[in-house]
């Protein structure tokens, strides 16, 4: 088997490199040209993948990379993915996240393979912006986690408690610029997939992050600046207003520190770990028929609980003092709460996340402060 990765070089395209070169799969991974190295996701199988340089905004060069490589099966994970950016750059977060996946199926449609090959596109929860469905579920499914409930019982339709979720019937309601252009793309997919035949799957992917996740996103922006400051803390910390600092033992000099700035802490989120959802997206490909997956752990969590657990793995319990609150950060239109229910997923695939909210959480804390004590000078 032979897979064409788009987008192999962000943390979704590194994880499923890896779980395809553990099957047996021949992978190409297509990255966009770069003026300074960006593979440090993937360093560690350059040797066991084809890497070239390509990019879906270029119709002809999508075209060029399916003819030359006839692949069985390809994963468009490329994007502008970033929500905030997406406000400040609409127009090239349309081109590539939209624009690109209409290139891709046109690509396939035209390929003379369109019968033999199989297509992912990575759609995303930020489609449904402020829209959810409401149930009547049994009371212990109402603290955040469903998975207090019996397998047989946890999505039941017992009258109990209202409960807000997401899933493949809620309709959609994007808030910004990239999801307006992910469901562009997700209803291109469903068009393509009636209308020509197209084996094509979309994954609407609840927030997943990891140790690899991008700089910008809240998780990771947080879990980096707990590995710096874990690494920069002295015994006695002054607080201010904006900073922090400790006082040099040898020389008395104060040692600045800024605080972590954030947006909206309530914001809540149903947050996975990547190496669990890209197996998903695989198991898409494996079915005797193509369709269209929810991706998510049944969990909301607020970014105030993610800041809990980051924290607490370091021995914080209390983080107000660290945090400031920045409107900088605040988005345009903003989306609430997502919460995903993957049960066509688990009974149709048969899949199921195995990180919880928490390892989650201290996975990216402990790999964030092992970076930082690599890059202190004298180590």
């Amino acid at each position: 088997m032979k897979a064409v990765i788009f987008g192999i070089t962000g943390q979704d395209g590194s994880y499923l490199a890896e779980l395809l070169l553990s099957k047996g799969y021949e992978v190409v991974g297509v990255t966009r040209r770069s003026s300074t190295p960006n593979t440090i996701n993937i360093n560690h199988i350059l040797q066991n993948i084809v890497l070239i340089e390509g990019d879906v905004t270029d119709g002809f060069n999508v075209s060029k990379i399916i003819e030359d490589h006839s692949p069985d099966e390809i994963y468009n994970l490329a994007a502008q993915s970033h929500v905030g950016t997406s406000f400040k750059q609409p127009n090239l977060t349309w081109d590539i996240t939209a624009g690109g996946v209409l290139n891709i199926l046109e690509a396939i449609r035209y390929s003379g393979r369109k019968n033999d090959i199989k297509f992912y596109q990575a759609s995303s929860s930020e489609m449904f912006g402020k829209n959810y469905t409401e149930k009547r579920v049994p009371t212990v499914a109402l603290d955040n986690v469903l998975g207090t409930i019996t397998v047989e019982d946890k999505y039941s339709d017992s009258m109990c408690d209202l409960h807000r979720y997401q899933d493949e019937d809620t309709p959609f309601m994007p808030q910004s610029p990239y999801a307006i252009a992910k469901l562009a793309a997700h209803h291109l997919v469903r068009n393509y997939r009636d209308s020509y035949g197209i084996f094509a799957c979309s994954g609407i992917l609840f927030n997943h992050e990891s140790e690899r996740r991008g700089e910008k996103f809240v998780t990771r922006k947080i879990t980096k600046w707990i590995g710096e400051f874990e690494n920069w803390r002295g015994d006695e910390i002054v607080f201010a207003d904006e900073e922090l600092y400790i006082y040099d033992q040898d020389t008395d000099e104060k040692i600045s520190f800024p605080k972590l700035r954030l947006g909206n802490l309530d914001a809540k989120r149903d947050w996975g770990h990547a190496e669990d959802y890209v197996n998903a997206m695989w198991l898409m490909l494996q079915q005797e028929n193509p369709d269209d997956y929810v991706i998510g752990t049944g969990e909301t969590h607020s970014v105030r609980e993610f800041l809990d657990a980051a924290f607490r793995r370091i021995g914080i319990d209390g983080w107000n003092n660290y945090v400031v609150v920045d409107p900088e950060f605040y988005r345009p239109a903003e989306v609430d709460y997502l919460l995903g229910i993957p049960k066509k997923a688990e009974d149709v695939l048969g899949w199921q996340r195995n990180v919880s909210f928490s390892k989650l959480a201290e996975r990216m804390v402990d790999s964030d402060v092992e970076k930082a004590r690599l890059r202190r000078p004298g180590l």
